[in-house]
């Protein structure tokens, strides 16, 4: 079904696959004498990455995107960043969508708040505007800016078009702000994977099962983790564009850079459909291209799958899990009793029923799930069959009103609601926990694009616990037509009779602000009540002291454990506010413990006495250091500290680390981050990546000094010594902390304690 091939290969001819152990093979088959340096410059990532890379030096890239997207929860805090640092006017497209936020259903007038405030960004600086419940921020760009060749950033983690041809990267805040204010993404060049895909899916197999079973196979092994997915080989034909969209958006949850497939008429096709036929040109891997490695991928072997909770890589083909449901299910429940720490039991073996599992709630929706085809599939199921009148219940969105009219014309929108379908507008809200909350205890199986803990908006800590399985369209639409029971799409038959898709775009033409070009200086910004500016940070000291605040071991710490998803995004305008969130359903002590460490840090920087009182000893501590004897605490920024194994798996969104920073926070120390894009967001408001060398052997109270830090960043990549002082000891332990390679823009960012600082100062120099 799949195999992973570590070791590099070459394709031939676009066709045959030849491992780096039987290079002598290629001349045989190509009549060229291998050469893997001249063959790397064949992947179809290379020349979209050197044709847009400005560094002159392809392996240090420094990288201009040809258009950018945010959403309602990021775009004001983009902006504002921008703002402070200087912004004039957008100098490339960069599109405002109104997609999570778009319900405007709970925090009074602070969510149409944003979105005024996005309206008149847009005016302002030149930008694109699209309203609430037009579209979901992915299938606006894959409808009007996706286009062979192209690059695009955008603020949320599943920016993903390669399908189409385009290479897009999700990335936090401060990485689209440096595009604005005329900088580069910076990045060593990434490595490319090939997945090379054979045969064709079956009927009732969609792309949600195709992508659930990939993430199982590259994600906990970190196969392609910071690398770019390049698909290739003859099954790519065997998917319509649609199709092939809803694989690639869930390459983001194998942790991979970006992603990128070869094209053809199909997306030739679907560009014309859209109005852009001219941005289609053919993409395919030069006669004799060179991969780092290779997922193979036979797409007839592919079964209808389940993702259960509590990650998507969690996975099992439906008829597996059937097998074996009992054993399965209780694996599951002992992960759901660490999650909720003992604060609300979730159960699943109580919903077996005559050995099937059933199940409280369906959902179809997003940038994954809510588009034409999977929606059509859904409702030539459902059409003339009943979701009952029980517990279960179905809603589905489809992605951009573009899909709602054309499914409303053909018929399916009728099909799905006389079935008991709800039918909603366009709205990202279930994928994140701001719309659909499943009941206490209750399992909701989605089309979406995540299943982490608690994303859906239960709250253990208030005694409620609920979770989601993933699974693919086709697959809801028949657990539903079974009345809650969970069934295998291809218990049914029927799968494939879909319509060829019309794209009416006149519903943009007619909402969509589009000033691109034409910024407005003299038009004021829109600002709500709970809009607020960032607050001050400073520039990093040449010593510093941090205070453990807290310590995760779990394997992975994913973004929303981090910085709660969910109704905590009405505050995502409001850096303090949003704070008083942060590892709330992870650590809730937390933010008590860094705001009396940031109290420490107000008080020396306001010229108080932070020598004495309860530092006292942990000066003392320090002055017993060869070369800190004559250490000034006046002189020494204190600030907040996590520990955490693995963190930052999944969205995009800088609040993660932002609220960190707003409360004290100086530093995250880390066996890894799971991702590029967080471990970015934390340098990138000023906070120190480190790295720990072995165990963490602190508590939470305790206290690590690092003298010469500045000089420490100088010279990343490095490890160099730091001391722990524990809580009641007067006494200094050397331990090992070290820095990742950092470029020369990210650490002059840490040293000037954040982004805006840094381009502040840069624009008041020049």
């Amino acid at each position: 079904m799949i195999t992973l091939m570590k070791e590099g290969v070459y394709l031939a001819g676009g066709t045959q696959l030849i491992p780096a152990s039987e290079e002598g093979r290629v001349k045989a088959l190509t009549g060229q004498e291998p050469d893997r340096e001249v063959a790397r410059k064949g992947t179809i990532a290379w020349s979209i990455l050197e044709s847009h890379n400005t560094s002159g030096n392809m392996e240090q890239l420094k990288l201009r995107f040809d258009a950018m997207a945010s959403h309602d929860i990021t775009f004001v805090g983009i902006i504002q960043t921008a703002r402070a640092s200087g912004l004039k006017h957008f100098p490339l497209p960069y599109v405002l969508t109104n997609c999570h936020n778009s319900l405007c259903a709970v925090g009074g007038t602070i969510n149409d708040d944003d979105h005024m405030f996005g309206l008149s960004a847009a005016r302002r600086y030149g930008g694109i505007y699209v309203p609430p419940h037009l579209a979901v921020i992915h299938q606006y760009m894959r409808e009007m800016f996706a286009g062979c060749g192209k690059m695009i950033l955008g603020s949320d983690s599943h920016t993903r078009y390669g399908a189409l041809g385009t290479m897009a990267i999700g990335e936090g805040g401060g990485e689209l702000d440096k595009q604005l204010l005329g900088d580069t993404y910076d990045v060593a060049r990434p490595e490319v994977v090939c997945v090379y895909l054979t045969g064709a899916p079956a009927p009732g197999v969609g792309p949600q099962d195709i992508a659930l079973a990939l993430v199982k196979a590259v994600f906990k092994n970190g196969f392609v983790k910071n690398k770019v997915m390049e698909f290739v080989g003859p099954g790519v034909a065997s998917m319509s564009a649609d199709y092939r969209n809803g694989v690639d958006v869930m390459t983001t949850e194998t942790t991979c850079l970006s992603s990128v497939w070869q094209t053809d008429e199909e997306i030739h096709a679907y560009l014309t459909e859209h109005g852009r036929g001219e941005e289609y040109r053919e993409l395919k891997p030069a006669d004799l291209a060179w991969y780092d490695a290779c997922v193979c991928i036979d797409l007839s072997k592919i079964r209808p799958m389940i993702a259960l909770p509590f990650h998507p890589s969690n996975a099992f083909a439906i008829d597996e899990l059937k097998e074996n449901l009992g054993d399965i299910l209780r694996q599951t429940e002992v992960e759901a009793e660490k999650v909720s720490g003992g604060r609300a039991p979730f159960t699943l073996t109580d919903k077996i029923e005559n050995g099937s599992l059933r199940v409280q709630q369906g959902i179809i929706a997003g940038c994954a799930g809510g588009g034409y085809t999977n929606l059509m599939e859904a409702a030539n199921l459902l059409r003339g069959k009943s979701c009952g009148n029980g517990a279960f219940s179905l809603a589905v969105y489809p992605s951009s009103q573009p899909v709602f009219l054309d499914l409303l014309r053909k018929g399916a929108i009728t099909d799905l609601a006389e079935a008991g379908a709800i039918v909603r507008t366009a709205f990202c809200g279930p994928c994140f926990g701001a719309g659909d909350t499943p009941a206490n205890n209750a399992l909701s199986i989605r089309h979406s694009t995540r299943n982490f803990p608690n994303r859906e908006g239960s709250k253990p800590g208030n005694g409620q616990m609920a979770a989601v399985a993933l699974m693919d369209a086709r697959s809801i639409a028949a657990t539903a037509a079974n009345g809650g029971l969970l069934t295998a799409a291809t218990e049914f038959d029927g799968w494939g009779e879909v319509p060829a898709y019309h794209f009416d775009g006149s519903v943009y033409e007619k909402r969509v602000y589009s000033g691109f070009g034409e910024p407005h200086p003299e038009e004021a910004l829109v600002m709500g009540p709970n809009i607020k500016d960032w607050p001050e940070m400073s520039a990093l000291t040449d010593n510093i002291l941090l205070k453990v605040c807290s310590r995760i071991l779990d394997e992975v710490t994913t973004t929303d454990e981090l910085i709660p998803s969910g109704e905590t995004s009405s505050y995502r305008s409001n850096p303090l506010g949003l704070a008083e969130f942060t590892l709330s359903r992870r650590d809730p002590e937390y933010v008590g413990r860094s705001k009396e460490t940031a109290r420490l840090e107000q008080q020396r920087r306001s010229g108080g006495n932070v020598g004495d009182g309860e530092l006292a000893p942990v000066w003392r501590a320090i002055r017993t250091i060869r070369g800190q004897e004559d250490v000034k605490a006046a002189e020494t920024e204190i600030g907040s500290v996590i520990y955490a194994n693995k963190p930052g798996d999944g969205s995009a969104r800088e609040q993660a680390a932002s609220c960190q920073r707003v409360l004290g926070g100086l530093a995250n120390i880390t066996q890894d981050y799971a991702t590029k894009r967080y471990r970015s967001n934390v340098m990138n408001w000023g906070m120190l990546p480190f790295h720990l060398q072995g165990e963490p052997d602190f508590a939470v109270g305790d206290y690590i000094y690092v003298p010469d830090v500045r000089q420490a960043l100088d010279k990343a990549p490095g490890s160099f010594p730091a001391y722990l002082i524990r809580q009641g000891s007067e006494a200094a332990e050397e331990i090992t902390l070290s820095l990742a390679d950092m470029t020369k823009e990210e650490r002059e960012i840490v040293k000037a304690g954040c982004l805006i600082n840094f381009n502040r100062a840069r624009m008041q120099k020049g």
